[in-house]
This record gives structure tokens, sequence and C-alpha cells, in this order.
């Protein structure tokens, strides 16, 4: 009997155990690998790193060095205008896309299928496929001249000035599908009672929408913003297979900024300092949704 009960005790330690040795390694590898270099690449800030790490430490002299970089401010505005512009028509294709879907049409999980698709695409691929379709020796002007448009121009990924724009027609492509999907999810979760008492009393298909489903969504359309705006500071393998971060550097961005710094001109301060900065924009935006949906819970 005693040999029994021991037995169970075994096993009861190794059912309350297991799973913690289970999850353990992964436990540590981001211990290490994910938040043990964010620590470092925040010291390596600040101290005297150049080509290779300076433990030596320097204060904030490579964060001064960093906003006294005219590149800087470019890649600083590049990021605003990709991100306004890539969240706001993402989010307003996903919606229209969903209210489209959500009307029970035929064939709806094929057309889901197609919107869907180029998520499941790395930006890679798709940086490199719009590479080609805006090129304009091979893609849409080459076509255009083909057909006897000799006079259109499509140059916007060679023009400094447009370039940074053929960065969101690649991401709003890419995105607006999974937009879609959050908000499909949102639109088939809206009690059909409410839909049903707003029409009997009157209101048309775009008064329902506008002012009873849409803001019943305002966790999910909230929910989509903080994705995509994660995505946009990240963007960093979009630019570089699009454009390269060029002409020039005309759509360097955050990401790009940092990899240039850090691999090409060989200045790890520098590019240390703008990683942290683009953390502390990516916590600026977290944790105060992360705030919010606490504070929902809890009520």
């Amino acid at each position: 009997m005693a040999q029994g009960a021991a037995n169970r005790n075994w096993g009861n330690a190794i059912e309350r155990w297991l799973p913690k040795l289970v999850v353990s390694p992964l436990f540590a590898a981001s211990l290490i690998f994910v938040y043990g270099f964010i620590a470092w690449t925040t010291y390596i800030s600040f101290t005297k790193s150049g080509v290779m790490p300076s433990y030596v430490f320097d204060g904030l002299a490579q964060y001064e060095r960093l906003w006294q970089t005219p590149r800087w401010y470019v890649a600083l505005r590049n990021l605003f205008v990709f991100s306004a512009l890539f969240i706001a028509i993402s989010t307003a294709i996903g919606i229209l896309l969903a209210i489209l879907l959500d009307q029970r049409i035929r064939a709806e999980g094929v057309i889901r299928t197609i919107y869907l698709y180029p998520m499941a695409l790395s930006f890679i691929v798709t940086g490199t496929v719009w590479k080609w379709i805006l090129n304009p020796g091979l893609g849409i002007e080459r076509l255009m001249h083909l057909a006897g448009f000799e006079s259109f121009r499509f140059d916007w990924l060679v023009n400094p000035d447009f370039a940074i724009y053929t960065v969101v027609i690649a991401g709003v492509w890419q995105s607006s599908g999974y937009a879609m999907a959050l908000f499909l999810a949102g639109l088939r979760s809206v009690d059909d009672e409410v839909l049903k008492a707003a029409a009997i009393d009157g209101a048309g298909p775009a008064r329902i929408y506008t002012s009873i489903v849409l803001p019943m969504m305002r966790p999910v359309l909230l929910s989509t913003i903080i994705i995509l705006a994660h995505l946009a500071i990240k963007s960093f393998d979009l630019v570089i297979a699009l454009t390269g971060g060029g002409p020039g550097y005309a759509t360097d961005m955050p990401a790009t900024f940092m990899y240039s710094f850090a691999f090409q001109r060989s200045e790890l301060g520098v590019a240390a300092a703008s990683a942290v900065m683009m953390l502390m924009t990516v916590v600026a935006i977290i944790v105060p949704y992360l705030y919010s949906e606490l504070g929902r819970s809890g009520r």
C-alpha cells in the first residue's frame, strides 16, 4: 500500500513538472535571444561602439549623433507617410471587403481565399513581385507602351519623390486581406437580432453599418490598427526587396537605417540607438492597448 502511495506521488510530481520541463527550453531561449539581446542592444547604444562593440560607457552621445543625422529624419518621415497611408488604406479596404463578404454571397470561400492569399506570402516575395510589376522597363509602363500608349509613364519606383508610395501599394496589397479577415470575424459576431430590429425600425443597410455595426466593432478596429502599426514599424524586408531603400535613401525606414549603419557603415552605436528608438515606438503603441484591454477584462 505504501508502494502504491509512493507511485501515485511520483506520478503526480511528473504530471506537475512535465509541462514546465517541456516549456523551459523555449522560455530560456526567448529569455536569452530576445530579451537578452534587447538588453545588450540598449546597453550598446550608451557606449562608444563603432565597427566593433565597445563597452566603454559614453552616455547619450550615440543618440545625439542619431538625431544629428539627416538620413534619420528621412527615415522618420517615410515611416510616418508609409504608416499613415498603409494603416488607413488597409483598414478601409478590409472593412469594405468584410462588408461585401458578410452579404453571404456565392463562392464566398473562394473569394475569401483569394483576398487572404497575399498574407500567406512573405514580404520578400511581395516586394520582389511588385518590383517587377512597377519596374518601368518590365511592368505596367512597359505593357502600356506595347499597347500603343507611348506617352504613358509610371516611374514611381525610380522617382525619389514617389518611391515611398510604391512601398505603400505593395504593403496594402499584402495586408488588406488580413484586415478583412479580422473585420469579417467581428461582423459575424454581431447579434442578428440587433440588425433585424434596426431593419424593422426602417434603417437602411448603410445606416445599419455606420451607426450600429461599426461602432460595435471598436475593439476589432483597435486591434487591426495596432497590428498594422506593428507591421509598419518593422517594415524591413518589404523595403529591401522592393526598393533597397533607394533611389539613394529616398525610401529609407528606421529598420533599413539601422541595418545600413550596423552592417554597411560600421556605426554600431548609432544603429543600436535607432533600434532602441524603434523599440520605444512599439512600446508606446502596445502598452496603452494592453492597458485598455486589461482594464476592459477587469471590469
